[in-house]
């Protein structure tokens, strides 16, 4: 029997770009949505520690479900094995898509 595929998801979240590893990813029942289950994190036995991975792996830990807004997502990579999750700070201006906009008055 075939693994399950795991995924990178990468995530903009407060001026940092976030790696994280998931097994499952579908499309939400909330509008705007994208659920990630199952999250993927690497061997705790390793002697070198990242605090930004330890600070994901912390703020994730016991989550069984998470539901990440499409204009946050970056980028979905299916890929053969997990990597370390990273949080990097960015300093890119991004956008959200679609942007809501207001008409201007009507004149009457």
């Amino acid at each position: 029997m075939a693994a399950k595929p795991i995924y990178r998801v990468v995530v903009h979240q407060q001026g940092e770009i976030w790696d994280l590893y998931v097994r499952e990813i579908f499309q939400s029942e909330l509008w705007g949505f994208i659920e990630v289950e199952e999250f993927v994190f690497e061997d705790t036995s390793r002697v070198v520690v990242d605090p930004a991975s330890e600070k994901l792996q912390h703020t994730f830990e016991g989550v069984k479900r998470s539901y990440l807004p499409l204009n946050a997502i970056v980028r979905i990579d299916e890929v053969e094995r997990e990597g370390p999750l990273k949080a990097v700070k960015s300093d890119a201006q991004v956008a959200e898509f679609p942007r809501p906009f207001s008409l201007p008055p009507r004149g009457e």
